[in-house]
């Protein structure tokens, strides 16, 4: 955040500067308030960019394997353009180069769920999908363990809309 905070000043200042240029090479027939609307405008166009952008670039970085499964939209009453187009603020991917299946347990696979916030750490959680019947188990807590026949022991399991798009790639993968 201190990053995109330092690129904005360096944006408004570049604009400023060339909104002095060009008042100075008018030989001051644009007025003074030109300069600090440039800059404010500068800063504000490349908000609006890294907003607007954060999606694309953040999926463009995912390794080859990574599948973007669901992002989150976010209108808010500091961003008005938000209620124009929505910001994607949040995603969240399935590593599908992760994905293991027990020989004795087919209909499930297990594979790592990459949660990502804009400005905020990434964090993985081992998930399995069980696939015959449209639920999750995330494999968080020490109580949690895998039977011989490869049965999940001490998970919670969460029903899931047979749409959900995790679910989805993570059971087309082999």
């Amino acid at each position: 955040m201190l990053f995109e905070l330092i690129a904005a000043v360096v944006a408004g200042v570049a604009i400023a500067g060339v909104a002095m240029s060009l008042r100075w090479a008018s030989r001051g027939r644009l007025p003074k308030w030109i300069v600090p609307a440039a800059a404010g405008l500068g800063m504000l166009s490349y908000a609006l960019w890294s907003e607007y952008s954060w999606l694309s670039r953040i999926t463009r970085a995912m390794p080859e394997g990574v599948v973007v499964a669901w992002h989150n939209e976010d209108r808010a009453f500091w961003r008005p353009w938000s209620y124009y187009r929505p910001v994607a603020n949040r995603l969240s991917a399935v590593d599908t180069r992760t994905a293991q299946r027990h020989p004795d347990q087919p209909g499930q696979v297990m594979v790592d769920l990459i949660l990502t916030a804009r400005w905020q750490p990434s964090a993985r959680v081992r998930v399995i999908y069980d696939c015959n019947s449209n639920r999750r188990a995330d494999l968080i807590g020490s109580d949690i363990s895998v039977a011989e026949d490869g049965a999940i022991v001490g998970a919670q399991w969460l029903q899931l809309e047979p749409d959900d798009a995790a679910l989805r790639i993570a059971c087309q993968t082999d």
